[in-house]
């Protein structure tokens, strides 16, 4: 049975991207949908309207927050536990899983107290004063969205944890059963109660508390990696490397709450200076507009992360068993359908902005709604094909156990670039200016990138050279 993974290193690389980044795809897209489907439903509600898409737009960044510590930890048990897997082993793999599985936990509970004793500062921070309305919907909603914080780490660490087990389906069955849960009582809180942005936040709970049991349960029935009673006892070395292997999930993901702290205060700031939406009946327009772009930017980034993260199994196994021109060509594949995914999401953007926005309630909105989220769609994200190729890079180099280099780059793009832009260029191009800072952070960063793509091709011909060893 310890041995049933071992079709990572020896099945076809295609076959195997197939079934393990789709089921992987599907289970972020869900995750993500969690949120987004919150603001449609909200968007939709006339009694909510703009001022509750602001609201979820300044809570989102929260949640994020819970979402890098989750990855941090699942993504970086996913990366060790594959590798190790690959060397043989076994009792490192379990006691990796056993420690994952207590710091999700504690870390959940400890966050979600943080977010109740600070909710009025915290909120603050992410722009939730732009106007009363919006921090009373904003107040609101995060109050309720917190109480699901601890079960929303355990499910979101769970799941690769669940695919380096060799069972990405379930991982994905646990995902799309709490965001079904979430779909179908989101209208019926909404708009049959008439709960507001309570009601979206409690149908959310709900959700990821089903997916929270559903992994508990799994965690119960492992079939490679069970962790045994000693395996929860937490170890520095086992968690160390564990949090190494996964910082660059945590950096992407919490430097975009960085990124939307800056963007945030950045459209409160230089809004109130338009002209149009320096009036207090708009103040709240660019935010939630921007919200709602940095959505659909959410849901490419889950295919592209998602094809990404399936296959960090596979690098790992392939890694850790020397075979390094699977993992060669591994890299292209990925890397060439990642420009894809970009390349189909650019032209959407381009073309279709008016389409996309009206997804969420535009035409309950003034023309400065709809003209400011077509500007917003057609600028903000007109590098998409650099973007996915650069999450693309972060993540195959963690999986290759290179945490340093994965590191430093997702630090230049998120942190360097995505906050420092964010920061200067509203300052000459006033809102014009945060638009602006996306596609210049994508473009600079994939020059960084190109550079270590073609070092981590040098290396992987070097070392595939090289006998192994015996």
């Amino acid at each position: 049975m310890e041995t049933s993974n071992q079709f990572l290193g020896t099945e076809r690389i295609g076959k195997l991207m197939k079934q393990y980044a789709v089921p992987c795809i599907v289970s972020l897209l869900v995750g993500a949908l969690y949120n987004i489907v919150d603001q449609i439903f909200i968007a939709n509600a006339s009694y909510l309207g703009s001022y509750g898409n602001a609201a979820n737009t300044v809570v989102f960044p929260l949640t994020v927050v819970a979402l890098a510590i989750a990855v941090m930890i699942g993504d970086g048990c996913c990366a060790y536990v594959s590798i190790c897997l690959g060397r043989q082993e076994v009792g490192t793999a379990k006691r990796s899983v056993g420690n994952a599985v207590v710091m999700a936990v504690s870390s959940g509970v400890v966050l979600a107290a943080l977010y109740l004793a600070f909710a009025a500062p915290i909120i603050s921070v992410f722009g939730g004063t732009v106007n009363a309305e919006t921090f009373r919907h904003s107040s609101e909603y995060f109050f309720y969205i917190t109480l699901g914080i601890p079960f929303y780490m355990f499910g979101q660490a769970m799941n690769p944890i669940i695919r380096a087990d060799g069972n990405p389906r379930f991982a994905m069955i646990a995902t799309l059963a709490g965001a079904a849960v979430n779909i179908v009582l989101d209208p019926i809180f909404i708009f049959v109660f008439r709960w507001g942005m309570m009601g979206a936040a409690v149908a959310t709970v709900i959700g990821q508390v089903l997916t929270a049991v559903l992994s508990v349960w799994y965690l119960a029935h492992m079939k490679i990696i069970r962790p045994q009673k000693g395996d929860y006892r937490l170890g520095g070395q086992v968690c160390g490397r564990t949090l190494a292997l996964g910082i660059t999930s945590f950096l992407s993901q919490i430097s975009l709450v960085a990124a939307m702290a800056a963007i945030n205060n950045m459209l409160r700031k230089y809004g109130a200076l338009d002209p149009v939406f320096g009036q207090e009946q708009y103040a709240q327009i660019p935010m939630a507009v921007v919200g709602i772009v940095m959505k659909f930017f959410q849901i490419v980034i889950s295919i592209v992360v998602g094809m990404a993260a399936g296959c960090i199994p596979i690098v790992g196994f392939n890694m850790g068993a020397g075979k390094f021109s699977r993992v060669r060509e591994l890299f292209t594949r990925l890397l060439l359908a990642e420009a894809a995914v970009g390349a189909v999401a650019l032209v959407l953007v381009e073309f279709f902005p008016r389409q996309l926005i009206s997804i969420f309630g535009a035409a309950n909105e003034s023309s400065y709604y709809t003209d400011f989220a077509i500007r917003a769609f057609r600028v903000y994200l007109c590098m998409m094909i650099f973007a996915c190729i650069n999450k693309a890079c972060f993540i195959f180099l963690q999986a290759m156990g290179k945490a340093v280099e994965s590191t430093v780059l997702s630090m230049i793009r998120e942190v360097v670039f995505g906050v420092g832009f964010a920061l200067l260029l509203p300052v000459w191009f006033g809102l014009d200016g945060v638009l602006y800072s996306m596609p210049v952070s994508d473009v600079l960063t994939f020059l960084v990138a190109a550079v270590l793509i073609a070092q981590t091709y040098r290396e992987l011909n070097r070392k595939d050279t090289l006998p192994m060893p015996d």
